[in-house]
C-alpha cells in the first residue's frame, strides 16, 4: 500500500494594493508609503509560508495621469521586491479602476489551477479623482470577484474624498483616516496583514462579514494603540 502523502495544492490570495501617485503624494507621503509597505513584505511572506489554505500574492497598480502594474502578474510574496514610487502627475481613479476590472478575472489576475480565495483590495490617495471615475466605478462594482473582495481605503490627510473613497469600499467605516508619517506606516502593514490574513482562510464567514471584521479589528487598532494623532498632521 503507497502510504506517500499527496500534496495538495494551495489555493492562491492576491493583495492588490491601489496606489495614488499624483503630484500631491511627493515628499513625506510617497515616502512613508514605500517604506511601509517595504516593511510590510517579510509580514506577508510569514503569513504566506505558514498558511495551510492559501500562498498570497502581491499586485500593484499605481495611478497618477497614467496607470501602470508594478510588475504584469501578481507575485508570490516570498519572491515579492518593492520597487520605491514617485509621485507627480494627476489622479486618474476611472482610469485605475477600469485596468484593475479587466485584470479581475480568472483569465487575467486570478487564474490559478487550483483557484483563487476573494482578494482584498487596498486604496491608498490623498485627494480626489482629476478624470471621471464613476464610470470606472460603475463598471467594477458588476464584478463579481470585487463584490465580494474585502474593500479597505486609506484617505491620507485633511484633502482626501473620503465620500469617493467609501463608494470605493461600500462603507464609509472601511476608510481609515491617517494624519502623520507614523500612523500612515502602522496601518498599511495592521491592514495589509490583517485583511489577508482573515480572507487567505477556508471558512463559512461571508464575504461582507469579512469587510466587517476588519473594520472592527482596525478601529480597535487605532484606539488601543493610540496611533493617530490628528493634532500631528504632518500631511498638511
Amino acid at each position: 500500500m503507497n502510504t506517500e502523502r499527496v500534496k495538495i495544492a494551495r489555493k492562491t490570495m492576491v493583495l492588490f494594493f491601489l496606489v495614488d501617485t499624483s503630484g500631491s503624494m511627493l515628499g513625506d507621503k510617497i515616502g512613508s508609503l514605500n517604506d511601509a509597505i517595504r516593511e510590510t513584505v517579510p509580514d506577508l511572506k510569514d503569513l504566506s509560508s505558514d498558511n495551510p489554505d492559501a500562498a498570497i500574492k502581491i499586485a500593484a497598480l499605481q495611478f497618477n495621469t497614467i496607470v501602470r502594474w508594478l510588475y504584469p502578474q501578481p507575485i508570490n510574496s516570498e519572491d515579492f521586491v518593492w520597487n520605491d514610487l514617485q509621485a507627480g502627475g494627476l489622479t486618474c481613479l476611472g482610469g485605475a479602476l477600469n485596468e484593475l476590472n479587466t485584470k479581475l478575472s480568472k483569465t487575467a489576475f486570478l487564474q490559478e489551477v487550483a483557484g483563487s480565495y476573494a482578494p482584498v483590495i487596498i486604496l491608498l490617495s490623498d485627494g480626489e479623482p482629476t478624470d471621471d471615475y464613476k464610470d470606472g466605478l460603475n463598471a467594477i462594482k458588476q464584478n463579481n470577484w470585487f463584490k465580494h473582495a474585502i474593500k479597505i481605503a486609506i484617505a491620507i490627510g485633511n484633502d482626501a474624498d473620503k465620500n469617493v473613497l467609501s463608494e470605493f469600499t461600500g462603507n464609509s467605516e472601511a476608510v481609515i483616516e491617517v494624519h502623520n508619517k507614523a500612523a500612515l506606516k502602522a496601518i498599511i502593514k495592521f491592514v495589509s496583514v490583517t485583511s489577508s490574513q482573515v480572507n487567505s482562510k477556508s471558512s463559512g464567514v461571508e464575504d461582507t462579514s469579512k469587510q466587517d471584521k476588519i473594520i472592527t479589528q482596525v478601529s480597535d487598532y487605532v484606539n488601543t494603540e493610540n496611533i493617530e494623532d490628528v493634532d500631528l498632521d504632518e500631511f498638511n
